[in-house]
């Protein structure tokens, strides 16, 4: 099996979870789900070392000292995500696809550290006024971080473009459909040894 990557990034509240959970569901014994470390606090349905790994600020500053995060993301002051290079060789030891779920900024560094080997999705929500009515149905946002959501969002959007495929969440059953047919194709390529590929750098 070699080494592969999918990666799936969006904008909060435009499903990308929802695949990706789907997606696990139906190719348990191929794919494995990255989990991401972060210093803040479980929500009250998460499970440790499950749904994330739980550090402190401290441990995590250290992880970065040590290089130990393919890539990471300081959200605000004391607030960090990351990918942890333990995790990602963990799962290819065991043969597995590894899957992330992680933010457009995560999945733009995912995909320029491993190019060719990873699969990046950009999932899209059919326009922001729909992301907004998601956002305000799940009950867990103030006016305050709805508005940060929303602004987010609308340069996220933009980042569509240095993804390899985009999958539009209008139907959920059809972006499934989608997702379970980019991932398959994904999945059954040959890995390519081709050293001409002209790769998209940006900053960001």
């Amino acid at each position: 099996m070699s080494q592969k990557l999918i990666i799936f990034s969006a904008p909060s509240g435009a499903g990308k979870t929802t695949i990706v959970k789907h997606l696990l569901s139906v190719y348990p014994k191929t794919l494995s789900f990255s989990i991401s470390a972060t210093t803040r606090s479980p929500r009250a349905y998460e499970k440790p070392s499950q749904d994330y790994y739980f550090i402190s600020v401290e441990e995590f500053r250290k992880k970065i000292d040590n290089k130990a995060f393919i890539e990471y993301e300081q959200v605000y002051d004391g607030l960090y995500y990351g990918t942890l290079r333990s995790e990602v060789e963990r799962l290819w030891s065991e043969g597995k696809v590894v899957v992330f779920d992680v933010d457009v900024k995560g999945g733009v560094a995912l995909k320029q550290e491993f190019q060719e080997a990873a699969l990046a999705v950009f999932v899209k929500p059919p326009s922001i006024t729909e992301l907004r009515k998601r956002l305000l149905s799940r009950q867990t946002e103030t006016d305050e971080t709805l508005k940060e959501r929303v602004e987010k969002a609308e340069i996220e959007m933009e980042f569509a473009p240095f993804f390899d495929e985009v999958v539009i969440n209008d139907s959920l059953s059809e972006a499934l459909d989608y997702s379970e047919k980019i991932v398959e194709e994904f999945i059954s390529k040959k890995p390519q040894h081709n050293h001409h590929q002209h790769h998209k750098n940006i900053t960001l």
